[in-house]
């Protein structure tokens, strides 16, 4: 899945905000929603797949951290509009 794909959702663009502030474990960052475990490793799963954030483990804790290669890729995609944000639009 590529990454504007997985950050689509709502939810996943939230973790996304989340981990840009902080590492969170699993469990921290599911206590922050109103589903399930299950759904949240779901949209995590998304996440990885797309490689907007990286799992390692600590113990019996799986902690997330976000990865800058895809938001990279997000990145180099922009660059070739961002010209166009300082022309003036017309009507």
């Amino acid at each position: 899945m590529d990454a504007f794909a997985a950050l689509a959702d709502p939810t996943r663009r939230r973790i996304v905000e989340m981990l840009a502030e902080r590492e969170l474990a699993a469990g921290d960052i599911a206590r922050r929603f109103d589903m399930t475990a299950p759904a949240v490793s779901q949209h995590l799963k998304v996440l990885r797949a797309a490689e907007l954030v990286r799992v390692r483990n600590d113990a019996q804790r799986r902690m997330y951290t976000l990865e800058t290669r895809g938001l990279a890729g997000i990145d180099v995609w922009l660059t070739r509009y961002r010209h166009l944000w300082n022309e003036p639009v017309v009507n």
